[in-house]
């Protein structure tokens, strides 16, 4: 067991939220009981992934996609009242970390999806330094390869736009989730390949222009991975219970 604001600070101490500039509240967005035995992880505090924490318990949720956002109807109705009602009913906690746990150079979900993928970091890029380069683990690879490599390790066929199937990716740059506008960051950081969750009409262009590989696996794809890893961390550091639970998203 552990104390709510105990976990909280660690969290914090961790990611360090106060860093970044967001679009969200990062830490805790709702509270519940001030004394924690499980936490559930998980990518998006949907109204599935708040009842699957409940059948199993939990009396903290963690995501990355929390509850509220920049520029939202701020009214609590419909799928809002939902799943705050959900939460409240069984005093559940909800902590929520965006961008910080985007960042984490060993937490967040850039550093999680290459180590899953073995690429070796060598660099960042982008806005608030949260974009990766590497080198994949082999030194090189091609387009075809990289596409299986990414089906096989996420579980989706990526959307792969390959200007040059024989050119040598040496170069791999990667963001998670919705950041496709970073493509240009990634052709002037020297990537050969680009590696994200979604796609965009102008990046196919900019692909075929420039030769750089653009490949979308998915953002729940791509993100599935720095919220059970911060959670397992947390957990063990205060002797907890853990379970990650991932709900089934095509997008």
């Amino acid at each position: 067991m552990a104390q709510r604001n105990d976990v909280l600070a660690y969290c914090n101490q961790v990611l360090q939220p106060q860093l970044f500039k967001d679009y969200c509240p990062n830490g805790l967005q709702v509270e519940g009981r001030a004394e924690i035995q499980k936490i559930v992880s998980g990518v998006t505090a949907s109204r599935a992934l708040i009842e699957a924490a409940i059948a199993q318990g939990a009396d903290t949720v963690l995501v990355h996609h929390g509850l509220f956002w920049r520029g939202q109807d701020g009214r609590v109705t419909g799928w809002m009242r939902q799943r705050l009602a959900l939460l409240l009913a069984h005093d559940i906690n909800l902590l929520a970390y965006h961008l910080p746990l985007d960042a984490h150079a060993q937490w967040g979900n850039n550093a999680q999806l290459g180590e899953l993928m073995g690429w070796q970091v060598t660099d960042r890029f982008g806005e608030q330094a949260l974009g990766m380069v590497g080198r994949p683990a082999q030194g090189e690879v091609n387009a075809q390869t990289l596409t299986q490599t990414l089906k096989d390790k996420l579980g989706t066929t990526p959307v792969a736009v390959v200007p040059d199937p024989a050119r040598a990716i040496q170069r791999i740059a990667w963001c998670t989730g919705g950041a496709q506008s970073w493509f240009e960051s990634a052709i002037a950081a020297g990537a050969d390949a680009f590696v994200t969750g979604e796609i965009s009409e102008p990046q196919a262009h900019l692909a075929q222009e420039t030769g750089v590989a653009f490949f979308a696996c998915g953002h729940h794809a791509t993100e599935r991975y720095g919220a059970p890893a911060l959670a397992a961390h947390v957990c063990g550091h205060f002797g907890i219970a853990h379970a990650f639970i991932d709900i089934h998203n095509p997008a």
